[in-house]
């Protein structure tokens, strides 16, 4: 499960945290899988991030567009980033294929219009609802939740960490180097429990933009890297 990553496939890759997250990993040599519920806009996707990457220099860009089960079943790591209100049934139409992978949950529990309000679900956090319906054979990792999609877009480094959160950390460590390959720094976080806490805070950060006009992140200090 965590030897070498060649492939990442992206579910509901087509919107702007999925679409940014893939122009990282593209950029850092991985192949990418965008993953959508129809081919039709994979296909559209992955024309405009190879378009991009070409305006970028990037001449070999290695973007494949597939539907959510295909990209699954391609992927050595599974990335889900669907609203939560998609959540399990985009699951739902995996989860064989998830077997004996490490699969990254992006998804944040917000409730509209209210997003700026921490309200989690019962299940505890996102994270930790797709790990108890995936079961012990997919290792669920949580991660990328706090970072802003409009500066994942960008191409350079970004001053903003990533808390990752997951029961094994060999899963962990897996994630954090594909954190560090997207341009930024990773720390582990404690088990997917920990998740709720992470989920949390993109409310907060929502807030935070509004009142500042900003694309706010979080940092950790104290810790040298």
């Amino acid at each position: 499960m965590t030897d070498v990553i060649k492939t990442i496939a992206i579910l509901g890759g087509t919107g702007d945290l999925g679409t940014g997250l893939a122009r990282r990993w593209v950029q850092a040599g991985y192949n990418v899988v965008i993953g959508s519920r129809t081919q039709e806009k994979a296909e559209q996707a992955a024309t405009e991030l190879q378009a991009l990457m070409q305006e970028r220099g990037v001449t070999e860009a290695s973007v494949q567009p597939m539907d959510n089960l295909a990209a699954a079943e391609a992927g050595d790591i599974v990335v889900l980033t669907v609203p939560f209100s998609h959540q399990i049934s985009t699951l739902e139409s995996v989860k064989s294929s998830l077997e004996n992978k490490i699969l990254i949950d992006v998804t944040v529990p917000l409730v509209p219009p209210k997003v700026g309000r921490v309200q989690l679900p019962e299940g505890g956090s996102a994270g930790q609802i797709a790990q108890n319906f995936l079961g012990e054979q997919t290792q669920v990792v949580s991660a990328f939740q706090n970072v802003a999609a409009h500066h994942l877009q960008e191409g350079h480094a970004l001053d903003c960490d990533v808390l990752v959160c997951g029961d094994k950390k060999v899963a962990r460590e897996a994630v954090i180097n594909l954190v560090e390959a997207a341009g930024m720094r990773g720390f582990h976080a404690g088990p997917i429990a920990n998740a709720a806490a992470v989920e949390a805070m993109t409310s907060v950060l929502i807030t935070i933009n509004r009142q500042y006009k900003c694309h706010a992140g979080i940092r950790i200090s104290g810790i040298e890297q």
